[in-house]
């Protein structure tokens, strides 16, 4: 062999030894660095304890896809209705062991002592720059300029029915409070209860006053400033759509020991037909897609707007509606980085405002329209009609409008009040004294 020829082999040899030699370091050290790969865990406290349908199922949809495309990161979910979970976000609180992340209401009432106390971090706006979020749903959710959590949803309140009961007992769809009370007599008569409600919980009595007060004065902004003037007491609207709600106790409206009947009691109740109508958000939504319900009842709910009132003002296009449920992430947390990555990727907009719009689990606090398919539910059709015909809109409902103690005991004075412990007359002097004690 030449010496040139030598020094070709000897050459191709070097260079193949250092290929080898280069390609085994590269190979271990990325073998150490995903055998060494810290495990980050965070803890998410969340409102939706119900895992497979509605929110809780997207929600957990989204931490399994996350975990997935994360092997590193493990996610402790703890899931607890609502009154038990405020009660437990006390106790993180006052222990100083907030989760990384957390379900907050984006409401005066509870999130703004949150944020003023420096508990939740601080999301930068350009974080969110094309995330589709409603212009006003971010409102709730800053103090001082800053933002602090996402929205999940768009909340209106709407009165459900069953198609079903209505054409069995020959019941017009109530469209006037009157027809409500007559429609409840009848189906009272036949042993089904009428409207089902958790009263129990105490919010949804006080919305449903608000409600009422709207649809009697046309005026979405009467109960704020009435509060806020602490002028309560003589106002003869207020006092007017607290009579309209004992009225609709009187005639045996709701389901027996409604006073009684906490969130998972009063759906379940209309889910499984023995209650004609369901009082409540439009975070239901989901009802109509619910493998745990029958399909008779998913072939018959139905929505509609809340009844206006005979010679009151309010037309049944004036509702209830605002951005209540989000995410906060814990400015404590030693993963809050990572938190972050998971609350922004859940909020993404091609994955909770999409996927749970287009497997009708909610109606997004992003805009939700252009993921709209035409195969929707009937509910998610509805509901998107109601929305978009609205001609004013409430906001933060009254009782999370001010202070977290006027906010309990005004829900406590409306439970009160439906259960005939305290006259309207009553109620409405109690809400005054409340509103001198507590709004400044």
């Amino acid at each position: 062999m030449s010496k040139k020829a030598l020094k070709v082999v000897v050459s191709v040899m070097l260079i193949a030894a250092l290929i080898v030699s280069v390609f085994g370091l590269v190979q271990g050290n990325l073998t150490a660095s995903a055998s060494t790969q810290k495990t980050v865990k965070i803890k998410f406290l969340s409102n939706l304890p119900d895992r497979t349908s509605n929110q809780g199922k997207l929600e957990q949809m989204l931490i399994d896809s996350y975990m997935k495309a994360n092997p590193n990161v493990k996610i402790e979910v703890e899931a607890l209705q609502d009154e038990p979970y405020k009660q437990k976000f006390k106790v993180y609180v006052a222990t100083n062991q907030m989760p990384d992340i957390f379900m907050v209401w984006g409401q005066p009432s509870f999130f703004l002592p949150v944020m003023k106390a420096g508990y939740a971090a601080e999301i930068k706006l350009d974080q969110i720059k094309g995330y589709g979020f409603k212009t006003s749903s971010l409102k709730d959710f800053m103090y001082n300029g800053k933002l602090y959590g996402l929205p999940r949803n768009t909340d209106f309140m709407v009165l459900y029915y069953n198609k079903g009961l209505f054409n069995k007992y020959k019941v017009k769809v109530p469209t006037t409070f009157n027809e409500l009370l007559n429609a409840a007599k009848v189906f009272r008569k036949n042993g089904i209860a009428p409207i089902a409600i958790n009263g129990k919980d105490k919010w949804i009595l006080a919305i449903l006053y608000q409600e009422l007060v709207v649809k009697e004065s046309g005026d979405q902004k009467l109960i704020y400033d009435a509060i806020s003037k602490k002028s309560v007491s003589k106002n003869q609207i207020l006092l007017k759509a607290a009579k309209d709600l004992v009225n609709l106790v009187n005639v045996g409206g709701f389901q027996d020991a409604f006073v009684a009947a906490d969130y998972g009691a009063a759906n379940n109740l209309f889910a499984q037909e023995k209650a004609a109508m369901y009082y409540m958000g439009s975070w239901e939504v989901g009802m109509a897609a619910n493998p745990n319900f029958s399909e008779s009842f998913k072939k018959n709910v139905d929505a509609t707007y809340f009844p206006i009132i005979s010679g009151g003002k309010g037309k049944k296009t004036d509702i209830l509606a605002w951005h209540g449920g989000g995410y906060a992430v814990s400015a404590s947390s030693k993963v809050k980085n990572e938190a972050m990555k998971l609350l922004l990727y859940m909020m993404h907009p091609t994955r909770w405002a999409k996927i749970g719009w287009q497997q009708g689990l909610v109606v997004p606090g992003q805009n939700w329209e252009k993921f709209m398919t035409g195969k929707e539910t009937v509910l998610q059709k509805k509901l998107t009609q109601i929305f978009s015909s609205a001609t004013s809109v409430s906001g933060t409902v009254w009782q999370d409008a001010f202070t977290p103690n006027f906010k309990t005991e005004a829900e406590t004075l409306c439970q009160m009040l439906v259960a005939k412990a305290i006259t309207p007359e009553k109620f409405l002097a109690k809400i005054e004294e409340l509103a001198k004690l507590e709004v400044k």
